[in-house]
């Protein structure tokens, strides 16, 4: 039961909230609020755990998770209420459960800092958060997903963390560099979005990959990673990062491996799994590159 409560949260992904709040915390060049950082980090991975949860609910529901009840791990889903393991409800009543969680550490949060802004920010958050598969936005159906995860995977998050630390929101600098992050997660989705184009497709659910077609997805896929690692450049230049964040364009050699992935074998979801997988290793190794980056 445990295997199935872990694939059902989507437990691997948690780094692509946790690494840039812990960057965006770390960041600040004054005292470090250690009980402000607990909490935020603790609302930062259930309002992620809440949205993966709501995500493979409202895919069961439209309809989308049910055209390929396969399991590949990367994409598709987690398929446990496909595979009947677990039902629907369970993912609504954990959803909310994990959402109530952060509600509760954004609140104690908001009297640490003595700050209520803290509370209408974070509500804001867990909105968008929901709204990108389930509700009457549905911006993962309307080609808007990608803009929401950028925004909440990147800027919300350092710029979250940054705003605990320092009081400051908005912030210019920490927007910058925020960016990263933003665009290496968006490269995570987009990869995945090309497997399940035919499916989305069926259920009428629209992304980036409609622009192009999964056959020539790849340049848009290309886009996002040059996007990414020329915000890192821009920010060692700016001087806000040390030069050992430049170690990060190491893994500019693994992102040609997915792309060329992605455009010979677009139609192949079993060999689209080894682009995923290199895609969230490039995420992941970047994002505690650029935290052991932070410029002293």
């Amino acid at each position: 039961m445990l295997k199935n409560i872990i694939r059902a949260l989507r437990l691997p992904f948690l780094s692509a909230s946790i690494l840039p709040f812990v960057f965006g915390s770390l960041v600040v060049r004054k005292q470090f609020n250690l009980p402000a950082f607990i909490l935020g980090l603790l609302a930062a991975a259930f309002t992620h755990l809440s949205a993966n949860l709501i995500n493979d609910y409202a895919d069961s529901k439209s309809g989308v998770d049910w055209q390929d009840k396969r399991f590949f791990g990367s994409f598709g889903g987690s398929k446990l209420i496909q595979e009947k393991v677990l039902s629907e409800q369970f993912y609504l009543e954990a959803a909310l459960l994990c959402a109530m969680i952060a509600s509760l550490s954004v609140t104690l949060l908001a009297v640490v800092l003595k700050d209520a802004s803290a509370i209408v920010l974070y509500l804001l958050v867990v909105f968008l958060s929901w709204q990108y598969s389930s509700g009457p936005l549905k911006f993962s159906y309307r080609m808007l997903g990608e803009v929401f995860i950028f925004l909440l995977f990147g800027p919300a998050l350092v710029m979250g963390g940054y705003f605990i630390q320092s009081g400051i929101f908005p912030d210019l600098n920490s927007f910058l560099l925020s960016l990263p992050f933003g665009f290496f997660t968006l490269a995570i989705l987009f990869a995945n979005e090309i497997p399940d184009f035919a499916d989305d497709k069926k259920a009428h659910k629209h992304t980036w990959v409609n622009m192009l077609g999964p056959k020539n997805s790849f340049i848009l896929y290309y886009a996002i990673m040059l996007m990414g690692f020329l915000s890192v450049s821009m920010n060692i230049y700016r001087g806000y990062l040390a030069p050992l964040a430049a170690l990060s364009f190491v893994f500019i050699v693994p992102a040609i491996k997915a792309m060329n992935i992605l455009r010979r074998h677009y139609e192949d979801k079993f060999k689209l799994v080894q682009s995923s997988r290199l895609t969230i290793m490039i995420q992941f190794l970047v994002s505690v590159i650029l935290i052991l980056g932070i410029k002293r």
